[in-house]
C-alpha cells in the first residue's frame, strides 16, 4: 500500500464514528474516558463485549457482529490503515455492535477496566519465533495475565493460527497454568467438534493458507482465576 493510500485511510478514520484512536499518554495516565465506560458511552447498551487483538482487516470483527447483534465487537489493532477497510464496511452496513480501537495491544488494561470484557479472539497473529521477540508474542504469560485483568470470570478466550508452533507453545503454557482447555485441534478444519463459527468465517490471509494445503489450528479457553 502506497502512502498516499495509508494518509487518505489515517484521514477517513479521523472521521469516522466507529474507530477510537486514543492517545498512547492519555491511556497511561488514565485519563481514557471510555476506559469503564464502553457499554454506556460506545455502543450506548449493556451487551457483552468481544475483543478481536490484532484485528487486521477486521473480517472476524464483522462475521461475529452480523451473526450476534445482541453483543457487541471491537477490533483492536496499531495499524489503522488495515482495519479502515472493516470500519468502513460497518458503517456502510449500519452495523451499530462494530468499533475499531487503535492502541497497542500491551496497553489493552488501559482501555478497558477490570471485568469489562466478555470474551477475546486472537486471530493468526505473528508467532514471534526468535527468542528476542517472545515478549511480543501475544499469549505469553505477561499478555494472559493482561486479558484476565480486563475479562470477566470466565471469559473465554479464542486462538486460531496457522502456526503449529504458536499454538504447541500456548496448550504447554495454558496447560502450566491450570487453565481450562475448552477445545484445542491442530487442524482444525479435519476435525469434528469445532465450533461452526471457527470454520465457517476465515480471514482473506486463512483462506490463502487453505488453498495451498496448510493447516489451521484453534484452541479456547479460560484462564483460572487469581
Amino acid at each position: 500500500m502506497g502512502s498516499k493510500n495509508k494518509l487518505k485511510r489515517f484521514q477517513e478514520n479521523e472521521t469516522f464514528a466507529n474507530v477510537i484512536q486514543p492517545k498512547r499518554d492519555n491511556l497511561l495516565n488514565d485519563a481514557f474516558s471510555l476506559r469503564g465506560r464502553w457499554g454506556s458511552d460506545f455502543f450506548n447498551n449493556d451487551h457483552p463485549i468481544v475483543l478481536e487483538l490484532g484485528c487486521g482487516k477486521g473480517e472476524y470483527t464483522l462475521s461475529l457482529a452480523r451473526r450476534h447483534p445482541e453483543k457487541n465487537f471491537l477490533g483492536v489493532d496499531i495499524k489503522g490503515a488495515r482495519f479502515w477497510k472493516g470500519a468502513k464496511i460497518a458503517l456502510e452496513e449500519h452495523l451499530g455492535n462494530v468499533g475499531f480501537l487503535r492502541t497497542q495491544i500491551e496497553l489493552i488494561e488501559h482501555a478497558f477496566a477490570h471485568n469489562e470484557v466478555d470474551e477475546i479472539w486472537i486471530t493468526f497473529p505473528d508467532p514471534q519465533i526468535k527468542y528476542k521477540r517472545t515478549k511480543h508474542r501475544l499469549t505469553n504469560k505477561e499478555f494472559l495475565d493482561r486479558y484476565r485483568n480486563v475479562l470477566k470470570p470466565g471469559g473465554l478466550i479464542h486462538l486460531k493460527t496457522d502456526s503449529e508452533f504458536m499454538h504447541g507453545y500456548t496448550l504447554g503454557l495454558l496447560h502450566g497454568l491450570g487453565a481450562e482447555i475448552v477445545y484445542a485441534n491442530h487442524d482444525v478444519y479435519n476435525s469434528t467438534g469445532a465450533p461452526e463459527v471457527v470454520t465457517s468465517v476465515q480471514t482473506f490471509y486463512e483462506a490463502q493458507y487453505l488453498e495451498v494445503g496448510k493447516k489451521i489450528t484453534y484452541t479456547s479457553f479460560r484462564l483460572a482465576s487469581k
